[in-house]
């Protein structure tokens, strides 16, 4: 069974993801294909990106700059899926998920792993711009972004009494998701078994002191 990391953008007071994450993890749950467990960036308080080959230690082995750096390089090293939930702010993901991606450093935790996204907002767009802006970040992570996402738009009037969406349609866009995300979960952990590829950096290092 793959192990799903399911990552929450927001850490703001009062934060709307506090609706969303109910029912993304109920669903999350209750699919076969998951081993679940949350990483809420609230109760990761990363100090912004500035590691380099400096503060890193042993490159085989970082301790990095800080103890919690190095613990969020491990948490996301031993995962084999992901799942960010995220607001959009000013047309792209909240600050401290973009540090938290960052922050992921020579430990490459997200390369060669499947990656989908759940976009919320309280306008139309529901997240997607954000949810966009995360799909490059991911192929930069040398991560695999799914197509299929779910977005939330209104999400302060997308739940009902019993925190369900109104909208039958978002269920099933969920449903969708997971699916795809079990599917390459379990496709890329056989090609990783079989043996990955060195890094493209360290390769394009090698080869430039060859000539």
């Amino acid at each position: 069974m793959s192990k799903l990391l399911v990552i929450v953008g927001s850490t703001r007071p009062g934060r709307a993801a506090d609706q969303v994450v109910p029912w993304v993890l109920e669903h999350a749950a209750a699919h076969e294909g998951f081993e679940v467990e949350v990483a809420d960036l609230r109760d990761w308080p990363l100090p912004i990106f500035t590691e380099h080959f400096g503060t890193v230690g042993d490159i085989n082995d970082p301790t990095y700059s800080e103890p919690l750096v190095r613990a969020w390089n491990k948490k996301v090293k031993e995962h084999d899926a992901f799942l960010f939930i995220t607001p959009e702010y000013n047309h792209s993901v909240p600050g401290a998920l973009k540090n938290a991606i960052d922050s992921i450093w020579l430990s490459f935790g997200f390369r060669n792993k499947p990656v989908a996204v759940v976009g919320y907002s309280n306008g139309i767009g529901g997240g997607i711009r954000a949810i966009e802006h995360l799909a490059q970040m991911m192929v930069e992570a040398e991560a695999v972004p799914l197509r299929n996402a779910t977005v939330l738009p209104f999400v302060g009037d997308a739940f009902d009494a019993h925190g369900a969406p109104k909208n039958p349609m978002t269920g099933i866009s969920l449903q969708v998701m997971f699916d795809d995300l079990a599917w390459w979960a379990s496709a890329l952990d056989k090609a990783r078994a079989d043996g990955e590829l060195v890094p493209g950096m360290f390769r394009a290092r090698a080869a430039a002191a060859q000539n």
